[in-house]
């Protein structure tokens, strides 16, 4: 198969697809890797890096797209590349179609087969192409979200583990999968005291038995959340329902409850945000204030730590684009269930429900493309 790495083109992604060891693996199966010039600057790999192991280097965009029968991005193509994604061919990246309708009917229109790293599912209902960037975006929150609690920056002026004297900051991370949970444990790991809402009371018992002490579990419920907010310095939102919008359980009004300069971290923007106020911002202008409340929604967090980001990605997506080049997708997909959770639209039919549901579309069961 010919495989197309473009460079990411979206505002401060310095992420790229693949390594070079990953593109190394996809060469030695015997598939042709075009390389788009200069796109692993970003995370540290030269062009000479990824010629080493094989790859044939390419001088545009529009060259990759033009040759490739499967594109691997990172992020979601962009108004600039809707054009240049062709019929039948694999677009295997990060979608979330879910919180951009143009995006959704862009490539229903294109007759691309578009399979999603975040709904690709284990039977366990384990997400493995989203959890190493949930795992980085949950420390981050915590990281961008203590930077832009200092008082110069608009928030209250908190040390988030405080001094002796001197209580912490109080942390309050809304969901307890593996985004909240590496916050939460991140934000413990400062001394903060953190609380950690979940709808979830078995996986509250969990996190109860597996995480810090300065960390306290809360079922989440709109009371609770109204309670919390009051005292919160710091609140991160990080609930996910895969491959739909995720629920606004910060309302405008709650607003209200909240002291001048808390920071709110919205990671759930990818998929519309969970707060009622969220707006995709970026790494160049990452903050707006809202009712005195600073709100970071910045869609592409991990992209910050673009080198770490980028080996933990290649890890996770590597064994299925090699399912996916070696087998072809319709194949790989009817021979593995997780793949198939994958699809999300096929030469124009929305394959995957929440995406349907999400804009009103008609819903095609995936069996029917296989």
């Amino acid at each position: 198969m010919i495989i197309g790495i473009p460079k990411e083109i979206k505002n401060n992604e310095n992420r790229v697809s693949m390594t070079p060891a990953g593109v190394h693996e996809l060469v030695r199966h015997g598939h042709t890797v075009l390389v788009q010039k200069t796109a692993g600057n970003g995370s540290g790999f030269s062009d000479e890096d990824y010629v080493h192991v094989g790859a044939k280097m390419l001088d545009t965009i529009e060259e990759v797209y033009a040759q490739a029968e499967m594109i691997i991005k990172v992020k979601e193509p962009i108004e600039p590349e809707y054009k240049l994604v062709r019929k039948d061919q694999l677009i295997f990246t990060y979608l979330h179609f879910a919180s951009s309708e143009t995006l959704t009917r862009a490539m229903m229109e294109s007759g691309a087969v578009c399979l999603a790293y975040e709904t690709v599912r284990r039977p366990d209902n384990s997400l493995p192409l989203l959890i190493p960037m949930s795992e980085v975006a949950g420390r981050m929150s915590v990281q961008e979200g203590m930077y832009f609690l200092e008082r110069h920056h608009g928030g209250k002026g908190v040390l988030l583990g405080g001094v002796p004297g001197v209580k912490p900051a109080k942390v309050f991370v809304i969901g307890g999968g593996i985004v909240g949970t590496a916050a939460a444990r991140t934000a413990a790991g400062t001394g903060a005291d953190v609380t950690i809402a979940d709808i979830s009371l078995p996986r509250l018992a969990y996190l109860d038995e597996v995480m810090p002490k300065n960390i306290k579990t809360l079922m989440s419920n709109e009371y609770n959340i109204r309670q919390e907010l009051a005292e919160a310095d710091l609140v991160i939102g990080a609930v996910l329902i895969p491959g739909a919008k995720a629920p606004k359980l910060i309302t405008r009004d709650m607003l209200k409850l909240m002291k001048k300069g808390t920071v709110m971290v919205d990671v759930a923007i990818d998929q519309g945000g969970c707060f009622e106020t969220s707006h995709p911002t970026t790494h160049q202008d990452p903050i707006y204030i809202v009712d005195d409340i600073v709100h970071y929604c910045v869609a592409n967090i991990p992209g910050a730590v673009a080198r770490t980001s980028t080996f933990a990605l290649t890890n996770a997506t590597l064994p299925y684009a090699l399912r996916l080049a070696d087998k072809g997708w319709r194949e790989a997909c009817r021979e593995s269930e997780e793949m198939r959770e994958g699809l999300n639209i096929v030469g124009g039919k929305v394959v995957y429900k929440g995406v349907a549901e999400a804009f009103n579309l008609p819903y095609t069961p995936v069996e029917e493309v296989l």
